[in-house]
């Protein structure tokens, strides 16, 4: 039997407590590289290192605690069936509710506090408002929620969020000053601090009082009961009102997205002209457009508006050793149960690489090496001549595979471990038929535009910017590194944080281009996405197809113009709208297989 660690220790105590708080023995804990999430009973918060660093396991404390009050205190039913429609408004219900139940567990338990204040210090890592250089730029929800959370605990808005908060603190002030004083009366009673919550969210017009001839109880109404739920259910797939888990949707759907809640998402978004403070937190998961071709304008014409802030990065840059050999391990544990079938794939391509590579003989010749298996005859009938056979060298390119991985948000989850499980073994497999491969991945520095967005902003807001985000493409693995220096590499598409937005043309384009710098005579590249390119900051202020028409100008060019063979695999959404070869898979279970297939294909292909 394993001896116990004390990461093992700590997972079993955390569970105790956590079942515990919420008085509910069913619950399960389990450690996650991705976002903190909780589904039903089942919570996963950040695995902290091996040697267990005080403010790591603070912090893997602070979401158990939270998802636990949550449990204890936080009625969904109840929650969901006054929630607002409208996105902002239904971010800022949610959001206070969170500060509710905390501010119930900080109150009567210090501990408790300490925990989730290291806990919130991570979720505003990742907040914009840490980097709001006006009121416009400030997320409402965020604003709210810290200025009720100073108003129940006492606890002063944190310092790195706190410029922010000032910025708006007047304005919410002057017309929610007294639903703020109202709801820290209201904790202890769930329905009544949601009636005055959205008392506060009129106040800030942020919605509008509905017209409902029965203001009754609705507990006692089955046909508005039955309603209710069905709206619940179109809010989310099971987690409808949970606000952490609101900032990670689609993770625990496995990588599906809600096609119906993107539709409303992206539809705000166009109207309220792409206001970052607007909409949300900055981990909600980007709208994926299915526009027809024929909308776009005939006189479209792609660029930047600043190059500056963009950066090509390899993975050590934005994580040290320590971590990613800790994001590596969480990698290779998600191996279980997959690991058999894609190395049987890989060895299925590994020989028919090394078939194409095998040398074949010439018979029958007038000279060259002695064929002995041909002497026999000789033997038996010394009138036949001596037979020779010379070898014949089989033309096998000399070849470079790359794989570009899309490092969007909506990969979160099981299609982004998929991907760079797949990478990991492709890599191996081809490195030992002595074939290169180099490992791509391609985001955005930051959610909404970050800091070009900013120098547009301080520019006017000049009209048709063009692309408006800061864009970000990582080195995995360089073609001419060898697969043991680059592995633990890969364990950084698991960081949380990492996966943001996505602009695929001209990563397709930077991609390709580092494949024609290359010597090698036959070039393949391989695009691993989700979907079509998603930039809410871009598509905010320019056409609707902007970031889309710029994809198919790209992918037109290199399959008819360019020497690289271009071949993509779509996770959940079609593809083959953009690529002429390419294939979509709804299970990302399929991954592996798919491109060990699609990679065998090309090479037979001459």
């Amino acid at each position: 039997m394993a001896e116990e660690t004390p990461l093992d220790r700590f997972k079993l105590v955390l569970t105790g407590t956590s079942r515990a708080l919420a008085q509910e023995p069913e619950i399960e804990l389990a450690w996650s590289a991705d976002a903190p999430s909780m589904a039903g009973k089942n919570l996963r918060v950040p695995l902290p290192g091996r040697n267990l660093p005080p403010d790591q396991a603070r912090e893997a404390r602070g979401f158990a605690d939270s998802f636990s009050l949550r449990l204890k205190h936080h009625d969904e039913g109840l929650h969901a069936r006054s929630a607002p429609a409208e996105p902002s408004a239904r971010a800022c219900y949610d959001a206070v509710e969170q500060v509710r139940y905390e501010a119930l567990g900080s109150r009567d338990y210090a501990g408790i506090r300490d925990n989730l204040d290291a806990a919130l210090m991570v979720r505003m890592g990742a907040d914009p408002i840490t980097r709001a250089q006006s009121a416009d730029d400030v997320p409402v929800q965020a604003a709210i929620a810290l200025l009720l959370r100073e108003k129940l605990t006492g606890q002063q808005v944190p310092e790195r969020a706190s410029a922010g908060v000032e910025m708006v603190r007047e304005w919410i002030e002057d017309r929610a000053g007294g639903d703020i004083d109202k709801l820290a009366h209201s904790i202890e009673d769930q329905k009544a601090f949601q009636s005055l919550a959205l008392d506060m969210l009129r106040h800030l017009e942020l919605t509008q009082a509905e017209e409902t001839p029965d203001d009754g109880d609705f507990d006692d109404d089955d046909d508005q009961t039955g309603e209710d739920e069905n709206e619940q259910d179109q809010d989310d797939s099971g987690d409808a009102g949970d606000p952490q888990a609101a900032e990670m949707a689609g993770e625990m759907g496995e990588g599906e997205d809600d096609g119906d809640t993107q539709t409303e998402v992206e539809s705000e978004t166009e109207m309220s002209e792409g206001d970052p403070g607007e909409d949300g937190e900055e981990g909600m998961m980007p709208v994926r457009p299915n526009r027809p071709w024929t909308d776009l304008p005939e006189n479209f014409d792609y660029k930047a508006y600043t190059e500056k802030f963009d950066e090509v990065v390899e993975a050590t840059e934005l994580c040290d050793f320590e971590e990613l050999d800790r994001l590596r391990a969480y990698l290779d544990s998600q191996l279980t149960g997959l690991q058999g079938i894609v190395t049987r794939l890989a060895n299925r391509l590994q020989r028919r690489l090394m078939a194409q590579q095998n040398r074949s003989w010439d018979f029958d010749q007038e000279e060259g090496l002695l064929d002995a298996a041909r002497l026999a005859r000789v033997v038996i009938s010394p009138g036949h001549s001596l037979s020779y056979k010379i070898e014949r060298d089989v033309e096998f390119k000399d070849t470079i595979v790359t794989l570009l991985i899309d490092n969007s948000g909506s990969m979160r989850g099981r299609p982004i471990s998929i991907a760079a499980i797949s990478a990991d073994i492709l890599a191996r497999t081809l490195e030992r038929c002595g074939v290169k491969t180099e490992i791509l991945g391609f985001t955005t520095r930051a959610w909404k535009g970050g800091q070009s967005r900013e120098a547009w902003l301080a520019d006017g807001k000049p009209a048709n910017p063009g692309r408006l985000n800061d864009l970000r493409h990582i080195l995995y693995k360089k073609a001419d590194e060898p697969w043991r220096r680059a592995r633990r590499n890969l364990g950084l598409m698991m960081r949380e944080g990492l996966l943001k937005e996505n602009i695929d043309g001209e990563a397709l384009l930077w991609a390709h281009n580092r494949l024609l710098a290359r010597p090698e005579d036959r070039r393949i590249l391989m695009v691993i996405s989700d979907g079509a390119p998603v930039d809410d900051s871009t598509l905010s202020v320019n056409s609707a197809g902007y970031l889309e028409q710029h994809l198919r100008k790209v992918i037109d060019w290199i399959e008819k113009q360019s020497p690289v063979q271009l071949v993509a695999i779509g996770i959940g959404h079609d593809v083959t709208r953009y690529y002429k070869r390419a294939v979509t898979i709804m299970d990302v279970e399929q991954l592996g297989g798919t491109i060990i297939e699609q990679l065998a294909d090309l090479f037979e292909t001459d």
